[in-house]
């Protein structure tokens, strides 16, 4: 286990979600499944109670810690896209196996997880600043997905 984890709670779906990563995006996968010794207030003994996987590099643990605490946008993990085929394919993964779209390259998996899929133009632009930024980000905030050709237009003005 690495240092520094990140650790994602789930009612009961953690495994599921996990391997879905995995499936998803480059650099990711499975680890070690760790079974409950013993009942717990939301499980009982021998349930899935903690999944070590990988997103994209990032080490993280799923915590099967049951419905006390729900997921919010105050916790994303973002992606960054190289193009609209890759934004595309991450966005349309996440938003149709259940998940939800949102504002400006947010959604949520099914499991409430909240992602930005976020094209590098955008944060390139972003990081410029002056008018470049000013003109993609207003372009940014009128869009659920990100479109890459509109970002790169705005740039140019």
């Amino acid at each position: 286990m690495a240092k520094n984890t990140i650790c994602v709670w789930y009612d009961k779906d953690a495994e599921a979600a996990a391997r879905f990563y995995a499936e998803t995006f480059p650099d990711s996968a499975v680890g070690a499944i760790m079974r409950a010794p013993g009942d717990y207030p939301d499980g009982k003994q021998g349930d899935v109670l903690v999944v070590e996987f990988t997103v994209a590099g990032i080490p993280c643990i799923g915590l099967n810690g049951g419905p006390a605490f729900k997921q919010s946008e105050a916790f994303s993990f973002q992606i960054a896209t190289d193009d609209q085929e890759e934004t595309d394919r991450y966005w349309n993964a996440i938003v149709g196996n259940g998940g939800q779209e949102s504002a400006c390259g947010w959604c949520k998996d099914k499991w409430g997880v909240s992602w930005q899929i976020t094209p590098r133009v955008l944060m390139e632009a972003l990081a410029i600043g002056g008018d470049q930024a000013k003109r993609a980000f207003d372009a940014m905030m009128t869009m659920r997905k990100i479109d890459v050709r509109a970002i790169e237009a705005a740039r140019r003005g």
